[in-house]
């Protein structure tokens, strides 16, 4: 389990992050999502013990990170800026990781090679940036790691090859019980790969949550009846939000799907529909909640 208490990291006059709390546990694929600068890739650095923390302590499994080797064996980092040995190939890289990480399977380098169909004795500065990435994911998975970090997981991937990046990472997960944390500026990137999700803001997170739930707890109503009616008719009715158009009220409701379809539907309405919400819209919703913009949130930049 990895456990972030009070962290904050500073460059210069910038405050990376400020007294930053998050728990992710093992056996999942967390994800991280917000703007430049939002402290993402600062996070996976501290994770990763790369960077220490001038507050508070990055540990994984109550041990500290940074300056701890044999925690450091554990996990492998996919940074967003990719870095390769000059004139290396995937060959000489196989020998550099193998070398680092006790655990790297060269069977397992050799079936993601024949899975991405890539050449290893090509040199890797001739490869386009979604071929590095994709050298790059082929080097952390043959690591066998217990934590795998992604920065920007998916860039320059085409839609093949995320789809199967995103089905070996569940693989990781699912066989080994690895824990996988994952960031992107794209909430439907993440919608589909995920197990939780954290909105970074400010060296922040202000919004964490099973993804699972957040979809079960938050849907969309349509409803109407033959009678006039005002907002005041669902008393009882948890709703973040309300409008009506002619007779059709629209409401966001959060609670049991089961118990509001029950107690809106003995109003013996003309007109009842309920309907899913993409993850981007709960967010926006339950950030409303708390008093941000969504929109704002994520395009918003530390300058």
């Amino acid at each position: 389990m990895i456990t972030a208490s009070f962290v904050t990291k500073r460059f210069e006059d910038t405050i990376a992050l400020q007294k930053l709390n998050c728990t992710i546990p093992e056996g999942c694929v967390y994800g991280l999502v917000g703007s430049n600068g939002s402290g993402k890739s600062t996070l996976l650095r501290l994770i990763a013990g790369i960077y220490r923390p001038e507050e508070g302590k990055i540990t994984i499994d109550e041990q500290e990170v940074f300056d701890n080797p044999a925690v450091k064996n554990r996990i492998v980092f996919v940074p967003d800026e990719l870095y390769f040995l000059p004139h290396a190939n995937l060959r000489r890289m196989e020998h550099l990781y193998s070398a680092v990480y006790e655990r790297f399977s060269h069977e397992r380098f050799e079936m993601l090679l024949k899975e991405f169909s890539l050449n290893p004795n090509k040199y890797l500065n001739t490869f386009s940036k979604g071929m590095r990435r994709q050298a790059a994911a082929i080097l952390a998975l043959s690591c066998n790691a217990d934590y795998i970090l992604f920065d920007e997981t998916f860039d320059g991937l085409d839609p093949v090859m995320r789809n199967l990046v995103k089905t070996l990472l569940y693989d990781e997960v699912m066989d080994r019980k690895a824990t996988a944390v994952v960031t992107s500026h794209s909430l439907r990137e993440l919608e589909d790969t995920c197990d939780q999700l954290a909105l970074l803001h400010k060296g922040g997170i202000i919004f964490e949550s099973d993804v699972d739930h957040l979809k079960t707890s938050l849907f969309k109503v349509q409803i109407a009846f033959s009678e006039y009616y005002g907002k005041e008719r669902f008393e009882g009715v948890d709703m973040l939000s309300y409008e009506k158009h002619g007779s059709v009220a629209t409401m966001i409701v959060r609670g049991d799907r089961a118990e509001t379809e029950a107690k809106l539907r003995s109003m013996h309405p003309v007109l009842f529909e309920i309907l899913p919400l993409s993850l981007e819209e709960v967010f926006v919703y339950e950030m409303g909640q708390r008093g941000y913009e969504f929109s704002e949130v994520l395009k918003q930049e530390v300058k």
